[in-house]
């Protein structure tokens, strides 16, 4: 009996951790450029003293999916998509080098040029700072320019150039902040091969209709252990009226 009650118990228990990854993809399934979150279920012995009776499922993470999203034109001088691999360069909370694929960018108070999150956009020096401006555009390499208040559209000045980075996907991790960095701490270097399509944004990676079937199977299946643990319940109490009997 406790070996179908163990087997119940940890599969809900993992089935409930995998419907959180598999909603939190379906609540980014409209985020700019999200990279939804790669989950399995596995077998795991249980170790302890004793024979290796007991198995139990864990439900693990595989990462993420690299795969691009659409591109989505939006026509706004501000919103950058990537064209293919390759990633934004912004800074983190902490100060350090981050990566993003969300390219709706603005300019702010200070006249930094952020993210919609408002993390600072990094250039070859640093941050990108935006003088005052008529009009404003970035071009395919990541370059920022300006015409400048008062002057004619044929003045047209360079402000800065986006880092754009391509470090390979296997040595990324994504953080709380949903920034993702490289796993040794170091700083990728910038890759000129990487393009950005301006008046467009890229769109979350997520499938909808495949996130909404598994949230529906695992509901499902959240279900049948359920009624495991009681059909172990009805049992044992069966069981011990039988004793008493007895």
């Amino acid at each position: 009996m406790d070996r179908l009650v163990y087997v119940a118990m940890s599969g809900a228990k993992e089935t409930l951790r995998a419907q959180t990854a598999n909603n939190h993809n379906l609540a980014n399934a409209s985020t700019t450029g999200f990279r939804a979150d790669l989950s399995a279920f596995q077998s795991q012995a249980v170790q302890g003293a004793g024979l290796p009776t007991r198995v139990y499922a864990t439900d693990s993470s595989l990462g993420w999916n690299p795969s691009s999203g659409q591109l989505q034109q939006t026509g706004r001088d501000l919103d950058v998509a990537v064209n293919g691999a390759g990633w934004i360069t912004v800074q983190g909370v902490d100060g350090r080098e981050a990566y993003t694929r969300a390219g709706d960018l603005r300019v702010d108070v200070n006249g930094q040029l952020v993210t919609a999150t408002g993390r600072a956009v990094l250039g070859d020096g640093g941050p990108i700072a935006v003088p005052p401006h008529a009009s404003i555009g970035v071009a395919r390499d990541g370059s920022v320019s300006i015409v400048p208040l008062g002057q004619s559209a044929t003045t047209v000045a360079t402000v800065g150039r986006i880092k754009l980075v391509n470090p390979p996907a296997a040595g990324l991790d994504r953080g709380q902040d949903g920034l993702f960095r490289l796993r040794d701490g170091s700083d990728a270097p910038a890759d000129a091969s990487v393009q950005v399509a301006a008046g467009a944004l890229e769109t979350s990676n997520v499938n909808i209709a495949e996130t909404m079937t598994q949230m529906v199977e695992l509901a499902r299946r959240f279900d049948l252990q359920v009624k495991a643990l009681r059909t172990a319940e009805e049992d044992a109490a069966s069981s011990a009226r039988l004793l008493q009997a007895s």
